[in-house]
């Protein structure tokens, strides 16, 4: 339907008395409003512990004044995301993942995990990624009290300049999968 249509459709809707004044002025500036792209917001009617069983927030909601979604939900899927299981931008929850992910569990760009992280940067009792700081550390720079990579610090050290016979022997039976440490192990052998 044509703009010109949809105004006199509105005027219309105004004569016959469906539309208030403030209702057709509101209606007529979202019209002629230039068409940006307009943010979705969708949520379950099913709740669990008063929160919707799933949520959607993406982008931005001007009728509300929100510049980006903020999805709060048992599953929550948003710019930023808030649940059990959260996915977004920013992501807090149980298991969180997102550019920025904060939980019991955190996959992201930067992950902070009380339990486990994991991604480029990870701090957590267990954190794996680029750089990774936490109880028990293995990235390419790890900080730990157990720590593996190529740069790591910490209590007990399996790196390329050091090689603690505590962290060779608790990362050998705890972390017996994991890809370079028979090249780590084989290190600090020779």
């Amino acid at each position: 339907m044509a703009l010109s249509d949809e105004l006199e459709k509105l005027a219309r809707l105004r004569e016959q008395g469906a539309l208030s004044p403030q209702e057709f002025d509101k209606a007529k500036s979202r019209l002629l409003s230039p068409r940006l792209f307009r943010g979705i917001r969708r949520q379950s009617t099913i709740t669990l512990a008063g929160l919707p069983l799933w949520s959607v927030a993406l982008g931005p909601d001007l009728d509300r004044g929100e510049i980006r979604g903020h999805a709060k939900g048992i599953f929550a899927f948003g710019d930023m995301a808030t649940g059990v299981l959260a996915a977004g931008g920013l992501a807090r929850g149980v298991v969180a993942f997102g550019g920025l992910a904060i939980g019991l569990a955190s996959f992201g760009g930067l992950g902070l995990g009380l339990i486990v992280a994991l991604g480029g940067a990870a701090v957590g009792a267990l954190a794996l990624g680029g750089g990774a700081a936490g109880g028990v550390a293995i990235g390419g720079g790890a900080i730990g009290l157990y720590a593996m990579g190529g740069g790591a610090a910490g209590t007990h050290v399996l790196s390329s300049t050091r090689c603690d016979a505590e962290a060779l022997d608790f990362f050998s039976q705890t972390f017996e999968w994991w890809p370079t440490l028979d090249i780590v192990a084989q290190n600090c052998v020779s």
